[in-house]
């Protein structure tokens, strides 16, 4: 085992274009599209088509942000790394502890629903001893394959992302000549209020593409790569949540009471067989997100540690497979004790409204980054300045004005935890560099820190 001291050196760059894309759609493309659309049915009818597309728009709008934000740094961390740079060490560590917070929950949460997909095939799994047996062993699965090495974690998301995809996409080319144009076209508007009603709904199902960002320091050429793929996979995750829909209301416009619409709409399009094959489809999308989570949340506590804000232990890599084995193995750890405490929705809940939190964090962090950090030939830009920004910063905040008390209070409590931490952990960083220690493991020479001019 050894510890960093230059960020990133010990780890390996695998990860090229497609791995970006794939972790990005990995992240995005989970449970929520195989349920959504029954929502939006019963909500908006024919409508329902228009209000992804406009789901898509404002998400992308915040996409690009954080795709502008990400060329400037090539460094594991993503966020920590951004709001490090502009507002200091300290809300660097709050923003990745948060997170952190968020993505464990939606590993527990991904295990959960997955083996609550197979109670009907076996149903002592529906509580108890074997339920906690067959979660445990789901998340330390993913846990290992990401031990291994970064490659055998993408390889198996990689798979994943085909046997996912593949069932969505023929759902939409059996589905496309039933589309029912004219009355989409000519659907009745919803109120204001409707609209945004649903949309916060909707939304759910197109939130973690920035699972991407977090493994910069694993990416050839990170930062040409992450933005521009970023925003291309965003794009068309949008246009094909969008066909989905399409296909959906026209073909199913009863559906909007439906536990599983797209299972039903299967069985409608292609018989009992597309609907195993839905079936299996939903399995497989959990279980991306779950690889994909699996990848992504280790990172962020080896930056933290490689930033000198929590202890070397979680800094250290391994010598041969050059991931980070401590950060993989607790998250694996904890991932399991949450699965077993906590039900789906509580989980769920927190990981989205968490996530919107350190989105603001984010696109707050660009136009201090932007007057700050030198820009490189070849930068991703954006058009019209700082207007995209602040169209993503109304949408978080106007999602964020939509939750529970519940939420914010879960979140103070994540931030209490993590001040008390993060003062005794650089306190003692303090202490031991008085003593002569010049060299504190888990620190790196050109950590981000509260001392830049």
């Amino acid at each position: 085992m050894t510890q960093p001291s230059t960020p990133d050196s010990l780890l390996r760059r695998e990860i090229g274009r497609i791995g970006v894309a794939t972790i990005a759609m990995n992240g995005v493309i989970g449970s929520g599209i195989f349920a959504l659309p029954a929502v939006a049915i019963a909500q908006a009818g024919y409508f329902s088509p228009w209000l992804f597309l406009l789901c898509g728009v404002l998400i992308l709008s915040v996409a690009l942000t954080l795709a502008r934000t990400a060329s400037f740094f090539e460094t594991t961390g993503g966020p920590i790394v951004y709001t490090s740079h502009a507002f200091g060490r300290f809300v660097g560590f709050q923003t990745g502890l948060l997170i952190y917070v968020s993505r464990v929950a939606a590993i527990a949460a991904s295990a959960n629903l997955i083996v609550s997909y197979a109670v009907p095939i076996w149903s002592p799994l529906a509580s108890g001893l074997p339920r906690m047996i067959a979660i445990a062993s789901y998340i330390a699965l993913a846990t290992i394959l990401n031990a291994i090495g970064v490659r055998a974690g993408m390889a198996a998301l990689y798979l994943i992302s085909i046997l996912k995809l593949a069932p969505l996409l023929l759902l939409i080319l059996v589905g496309f000549p039933d589309v029912e144009w004219g009355l989409v076209t000519n659907a009745n508007v919803l109120p204001p209020e409707a609209i945004g009603r649903t949309m916060l709904v909707l939304l759910y199902a197109f939130i973690g593409f920035e699972f991407s960002l977090i493994n910069a320091g694993e990416t050839r050429d990170a930062r040409s790569a992450i933005p521009r793929t970023l925003v291309t996979t965003v794009l068309a995750i949008a246009v094909c949540y969008a066909l989905i829909q399409l296909v959906a209301v026209s073909v199913g416009p009863d559906l909007g009471g439906s536990n599983a619409p797209l299972n039903e709409l299967a069985r409608r399009l292609m018989g009992p067989t597309g609907a195993l094959v839905l079936g299996l489809g939903v399995v497989f999308s959990i279980g991306g997100g779950s690889l994909t989570s699996l990848l992504t949340a280790p990172r962020l506590t080896y930056a933290l540690s490689r930033d000198g804000t929590l202890p070397g232990w979680f800094g250290t890599v391994n010598a041969r497979t050059r991931v980070p084995v401590n950060s993989i193995l607790f998250c694996g750890a904890l991932s399991v004790a949450m699965a077993v405490g906590q039900q789906f929705v509580w989980l769920a809940t927190l990981s989205t409204f968490v996530r919107l939190l350190t989105y603001g964090l984010c696109i707050a962090s660009l136009p201090v980054i932007e007057r700050t950090v030198p820009a490189a030939a070849g930068q991703f830009r954006l058009p019209g300045g700082l207007a995209i920004p602040c169209v993503a910063l109304l949408l978080t905040l106007w999602l964020l004005g939509q939750s529970t008390i519940e939420n914010f209070a879960i979140a103070g409590c994540v931030v209490v935890a993590g001040t008390v931490g993060y003062w005794l952990c650089t306190r003692k960083r303090a202490t031991a560099s008085e003593f002569g220690s010049a060299d504190v493991p888990g620190r790196n020479d050109r950590a981000i820190n509260d001392d830049r001019a």
